[in-house]
This record gives C-alpha cells, structure tokens and sequence, in this order.
C-alpha cells in the first residue's frame, strides 16, 4: 500500500511525543488530540494538528473509540497510532479504526483478541509447547457461592502462594498476592473489583507465585507475509506493585544459548497468534533456570528504547512501516540475527511523580526547577517542561533516562553520573530511588529479582538518611562561610541568582520545599 500522509496519534505525554518525532522523520504529518488538562501540552505543541476531545478524566476523553476515530477520519488521516495504555490492546478499538477505513498501528484486531485476553494468551502458548506458569486457564466470576468453592479447590491444587489476576488487564491492576486458603475469598472480590473498575470485566484467574523470580520478556516484530523474529531481551524485575521501575538490554547473566531458547519460544508464541507488527512476550525466570511464559503485550513497551538502544533500531518506525504493509526491513532481519550475542548494555530508569518514601504515592502538581542530564550514552524521553503541571487524572511517569555503553558496568557508571545530573523541584519525583539502585551493590551484580524492591529499599529509611546527610553537609558550609577569604564569603558579595522555584547550585532538591529529598 501506499506510505501514509497523516498519522493521528491517539495518545499524550512523552509517547505521543515520541510517536509524533517518529512520523515526522518519516515525512509523515502528525494530529494530536488532547483533553482540556493538555491543552498547552508538548505533544500538542509539536503536532501538525490537534483537536479537543474531552475534560481531563480518560474516560471522557482518550479512552473515548468514538471521538478519536471521528477525529480521524476528519483530519483525513490515514492511519491512527495508539502508543501504549489507553486504548493500544483494545481489540474494539482496533476494529472500529479499520471498520472506518483506516489502519491501526499494531497487531490485528483477532490478535489483539487472542493475546489482549491473558488466558487466551496462556492458553495459545500451552499449545505452542511454549511452558506456562501454573495457574488456571479459564476467566471465573467470583461473585457466586460456587463459583468461588471451585476456585478454592484449584488454589489447592496450585499451591499457595499464588496470585489472583484480572483477566482483561495487567499492571498490576486487579492482582492480589493470596499466601493462604483463608484469605483467598476477600482477596479475590477485591481483585474482581478493582478489575471491574480499571477493565470493565470483573473475571479473574489464579497463577502460581514464582518467589525470587527474574522478569523477562522478549521484544517481537511480524509482517504481513508471516516473518516473526525476536529482537532481544530486556530484564524487568526491579518491580513494586508489579509495576515496573527499572529496565535493560539485554538481561543480565543469560548464556547466549538460553537466549536462544527464550527467543525461539517468544516467536512460537507470536506465530501462533499471527502476529503483524509489535509485540512484547513475558516470562518469568526462575532460580532453576527456567523459563516460564506469562503473558504478551501487543502494542509498544513503555521500555522499548533499551531495545532500541542495543540494537540501532527505530521501532517506532519499524512499527509504522510494516502498518503501510512493508516486510520486515533489512535492519530488523540484521538486528535479529545478531540477539542472541548483543553488543553493548542499555538501562532506562522511570522518573514518575511519585513519593519512594511513601509507597510511591502519586504526587500531581507544578514543576519548579528542571534540569535533565545530556552527555556521551544518556537518552530522555519527556514530554515535561519546567513550569508545567502533572496532572492526577493520568499515569505519574513523568520521564524515561535511559542510559547505553559498551557493557553493564560501564552503563550502571553512566547511570550514576546521569541520574545525579537530573534535578526536579516543585513535586516529589522518584529519583531518589533510581540513585539508591544505581548505587546498590546487589544491583551492580545483577542480584535481582520481582522481590529486590521489597527486599532492599525502606523509603523512609532513606529518606531520613539523606536529610542528615543534607543537614550534616548545610553544617559543614555554615562553619566554611566564617574561615577568611573562603569562596563563600566572596559569593557573599555577588550571590548567585535563584531560579524562580527559589533553587540554586548550592542547595538543590528532587521534590517540594520541607518534604523532599535534598541530593
């Protein structure tokens, strides 16, 4: 088919933005749309169009199928990119972009619906001879008396401890850790809940918790012609909530011939789900050395610039080339042929409006002062600006710092120096908690697993250490004011100008005057 003239992008923040670059390196134009809490937002700003859609709640606005497909077709545009969350694993959503005569960027929509649905998903890999974690196959409504007995007797099977997940979703929404028979009725209403308002289904399945388990999932790319190939590995352990905080390329301390493997089974996965451009297959790896399928993501992964990163790949233009329906380019083939033996090691670290000391509570509000690093091997991804406000009605994450070097060692090292660079005020961030890993010895040697946040990080603990140490360093300049000749007391003569959030170089902090921590 012919390239595509215009692209709306049905999403906001940095991957609209990111979305947006994409289509214009390709010579693409780019339509926006936006609730009234992004009127002023940078993917607004840098699309070539943009058109209200909605008030601030999602409901009402980026997850409204109708007006982002009328908003389309309006634009005259050609094809509609979903990005990630949202509407990207809708199969509804896919169905009514071709239904209105325009290509959805990303899988199919029976795709979607074969892997959007977890069990299908866990179902479609059993019988690929892909193994699975244990668990059960089929969505349960525990709303009936029945209902729940049977699921009582399947935990029993499956052995405690175990998980109850919400069938229609993921990110840790509608999932539950049950360490034993009897809190398993109240645990598995609350998760049905909780799915029923994040998903609009209020099924649920029951999967076997895999303790001290690596999290591993494996970046695919399809044609139209039926080529699947795997483009390498990341590493997602570091979790809290199972929402992940900190990625890499590739997964550390894996012998080229497990990776093999683990690729080998991804592309069996996504072949059987006739897969058509991106995807992400997710398995757990355990302390045996097995690996163990999960669940696939069919859409773009917020951690897909480590990918990126390794293997000199755009995927966004990858994405957007095999939606105009273009085989699987030179670059993609090359980039897959060498996976297995990757060169160089990336890690992106998630900066969210969130408090670590606090369980990472969201923390909305105006930015101050904002400062990103630069430099050899560090990429941002943001869509923020200093002056902007993090809105409550949408996902924290605020910024993506992504770091690449020609080993692991030297991209912690490059991590370090990054994220020490990087300085927020105005709202609490969690940067402190990305410089408590890059300075983790277990992390430096890749002893990691979805328990290492529970395991190793006290929030408030760390945070109670660092305003001493604050305060310690605030005593130690006082007394270096009254020496003679100091370079404070000539600062004292001309001060150095504060920014307009009342921050300077000799006093900086990560989040809100009083509450934050100092660096």
């Amino acid at each position: 088919m012919a390239g595509f003239r215009r692209v709306l992008v049905a999403n906001r923040g940095e991957i609209a933005l990111r979305i947006i670059r994409g289509c214009h390196e390709l010579g693409m134009e780019a339509v926006a749309v936006y609730s009234d809490a992004d009127v002023s937002a940078a993917h607004v700003r840098a699309a070539d169009l943009a058109v209200r859609i909605g008030p601030p709640p999602a409901a009402e606005s980026y997850l409204r199928v109708d007006a982002i497909v009328e908003v389309a077709k309006a634009m005259d545009c050609q094809a509609v990119h979903p990005g990630y969350g949202f509407l990207s694993e809708r199969q509804a959503f896919a169905t009514a972009v071709e239904e209105a005569g325009l290509v959805f960027v990303g899988p199919r929509p029976a795709t979607l619906g074969a892997l959007g649905d977890k069990l299908a998903a866990r179902r479609l890999a059993r019988d690929a001879g892909v193994p699975i974690v244990p668990g059960t196959l089929e969505a349960a409504a525990p709303d009936r008396p029945a209902s729940i007995r049977r699921l009582q007797a399947e935990a029993e099977r499956i052995g405690f401890p175990l998980l109850v997940k919400a069938s229609a979703g993921g990110g840790g929404r509608g999932m539950r850790r049950v360490d034993g028979p009897g809190e398993l009725p109240e645990l598995l209403a609350t998760a049905a809940r909780e799915a029923m308002a994040a998903f609009g289904d209020g099924s649920v399945y029951l999967e076997r918790l895999v303790g001290r388990a690596r999290h591993i999932e494996v970046q695919l790319a399809g044609d139209a012609d039926g080529n699947v190939v795997a483009l390498g590995e990341r590493d997602c352990s570091l979790q809290r909530r199972h929402q992940k905080l900190i990625e890499e390329a590739p997964a550390p301390g894996i012998a080229p011939e497990q990776r093999r493997r683990l690729h080998e089974a991804a592309v069996r996965v996504a072949q059987a789900a006739s897969l058509r451009n991106l995807a992400t297959a997710e398995f757990l790896y355990d302390r045996d050395g097995v690996f163990s399928f999960l669940e696939v993501n069919p859409r773009l992964q917020v951690e897909h610039g480590v990918t990126e990163l390794v293997s000199g790949l755009d995927l966004v233009h990858e994405q957007l080339r095999i939606a105009e329906g273009r085989p699987l380019s030179a670059a993609v083939l090359a980039a897959a042929e060498r996976a297995t033996t990757p060169a160089g090691h990336a890690i992106e670290a998630r900066i969210s409006a969130e408090d670590p000391a606090r369980e990472f509570t969201p923390t909305p509000g105006r930015v101050g002062h904002w400062r990103m690093p630069a430099g050899p091997g560090v990429r941002v991804d943001t869509a923020i600006e200093e002056g902007e406000t993090v809105p409550a009605d949408y996902d924290p994450l605020i910024a993506k710092l992504l770091v690449v070097a020609e080993d692991r060692p030297t991209a912690i090292a490059r991590l370090c120096r990054a994220v020490n660079e990087a300085e927020v005020g105005g709202l609490q961030t969690t940067l402190p908690f990305i410089r408590f890993v890059a300075g983790e010895p277990s992390f430096a040697a890749a002893e990691i697993s979805t328990d290492w946040v529970a395991e190793h990080w006290d929030g408030e603990r760390e945070r109670r250490r660092a305003l001493r140490v604050a305060q310690l360093a605030a005593g130690l300049d006082a007394l270096d004011t009254l020496r003679p000749g100091s370079v404070h007391q000539a600062a004292a003569v001309a001060p150095l100008p504060a920014g307009r959030d009342g921050w300077s170089p000799a006093w900086r902090r990560d989040g809100r005057p009083g509450e934050g921590w100092p660096s």
